[in-house]
């Protein structure tokens, strides 16, 4: 498994290696779009699909790249898995670049505003019942992250 921290791709640098594997990961539309969604916090599967209307399978893909490479990390809670950055600060400069190309923070950062219209999550809906959703444990820690 090669990590965006090790990476070691040719006879490049390694700053240079090691950036553009990072870019690599984040160039890919759906992975940028988990990325910001989970900018400002955990979020299981079920949010993901609803958020971003894409099966699960398509998710599963991403999300491996993406922890592959160290970006983002797992967390079982039950038959649901949850997840979040490794490190959220990652979002802020993706925000900023955004910015210095004429697209509004306010764009980016709307994928990771809760609650979601029809996410049947229990961050986004709280009144759902427990079993038709993807919730946790109300006794297990919530890992957010602030950015």
């Amino acid at each position: 498994m090669i990590t965006f921290m090790d990476a070691n791709i040719s006879s490049e640098p390694v700053a240079i290696s090691t950036l553009s594997v990072f870019f690599d990961a984040i160039g890919q539309p759906t992975r940028l779009k988990i990325l910001l969604t989970i900018g400002k916090g955990e979020a299981c599967v079920c949010h993901l699909e609803s958020r971003l209307g894409i099966r699960q399978a398509v998710i599963s893909q991403h999300l491996m790249v993406l922890r592959d490479i160290q970006l983002v990390e797992a967390e079982r809670s039950g038959r649901n898995i949850f997840y979040h950055l490794t490190h959220p600060e990652i979002i802020e400069p993706i925000i900023r670049l955004g910015e210095i190309l004429g697209i509004p923070a306010e764009e980016l950062l709307s994928l990771s505003q809760k609650p979601y219209p029809g996410c049947p999550c229990p961050q986004c809906n709280p009144s759902e019942n427990p079993l038709l959703s993807c919730a946790r444990k109300p006794s297990e820690p919530n890992h957010t992250h602030s950015s």
